[in-house]
């Protein structure tokens, strides 16, 4: 008998996965947690029946919203994650020497410990000493700082359900006043492709636009996500994600990445006419931008 994992991308459409076995099931306060190992994609985490990592590809995920940032920010020491769970954006800060401290809030305490014993190749680094993980409230956490963070990066589910007050006004203006003058915000921002994903996206920019003077948006390609084509958000106060990268001095860390590059970093942020379409409809001069 055959064994598979369906998630609903929209009412019409379907992505559908092989499992092998149901390694883990839980219904915490917030949503159903779910683990599955499947032959594609390895070990995949389910969060109320979305899929949000497999093995096979959350390199590019945790890749595309870390290195990003880091290879604009000039000294990014003290960082606020929010969401991440899973600890594989953790993992990949804590390859900077320069990061002091990692704050991580995750909204519930059972995904982590989840991962921690299923997917132990994103959450080996939680324990790490510069790490600090807060359960609760991320929208409550920002607001009690000014001016302390040089990255904010929101990992957070899709905005609807327990994430869905992590992409109001209020939030993004939470996280504006909790970054340093030269401070950062990168969130995921969904899928453009389908509309009720794109309408999400929209209002989510157009919020970060109105809060902050520089906002990019980039893509990343990732194959169990909608569509297979994701993107990010970059917000700063000061730098600007193209302009501003420094590729030698990231490229001078030697770290190894299997998805992101410096190369690749730059041609990220160029997009395709509909999505350019679709972000000059609420920026009014994103076309026209200098990338």
């Amino acid at each position: 008998m055959e064994f598979w994992f369906s998630e609903f991308h929209t009412p019409d459409v379907k992505h559908s996965i092989r499992v092998n076995k149901h390694l883990y099931t839980a219904q915490s306060e917030f949503q159903r947690i779910d683990i599955f190992d499947t032959p594609e994609f390895g070990k995949m985490l389910v969060l109320g029946g979305n899929v949000m990592l497999t093995e096979r590809d959350e390199f590019i995920y945790d890749e595309m919203i870390t290195h990003v940032p880091m290879a604009v920010h000039p000294n990014a020491r003290n960082i606020l994650v929010i969401g991440a769970g899973d600890g594989g954006v953790v993992r990949e800060l804590t390859r900077y020497d320069c990061v002091e401290s990692i704050e991580l809030v995750e909204l519930d305490p059972m995904v982590v410990d989840a991962c921690r014993a299923y997917l132990p190749e994103n959450a080996c680094r939680l324990d790490d000493p510069r790490v600090s993980i807060t359960f609760g409230s991320a929208l409550k956490y920002v607001r009690q700082f000014n001016k302390k963070y040089d990255l904010i990066i929101v990992d957070s589910t899709d905005p609807f359900g327990p994430s869905e007050a992590l992409f109001t006004k209020e939030f993004y203006g939470n996280c504006c006043n909790a970054l340093k003058d030269d401070g950062i915000l990168v969130n995921q921002q969904g899928s453009p492709f389908y509309k009720e994903d794109a309408e999400a996206m929209r209002r989510s920019h157009k919020r970060i636009v109105d809060t902050f003077p520089i906002s990019r948006v980039y893509q990343a390609h990732i194959p169990t996500y909608a569509a297979g084509y994701w993107l990010f958000g970059f917000a700063s106060k000061k730098y600007h994600p193209v302009d501003d990268l420094d590729a030698a001095r990231w490229e001078a860390r030697k770290l190894k990445t299997k998805y992101y590059t410096t190369r690749l970093h730059t041609g990220a942020f160029f997009l395709p006419s509909f999505l350019e379409e679709m972000l000059l409809s609420v920026e009014g001069s994103y076309a026209d931008s200098k990338y």
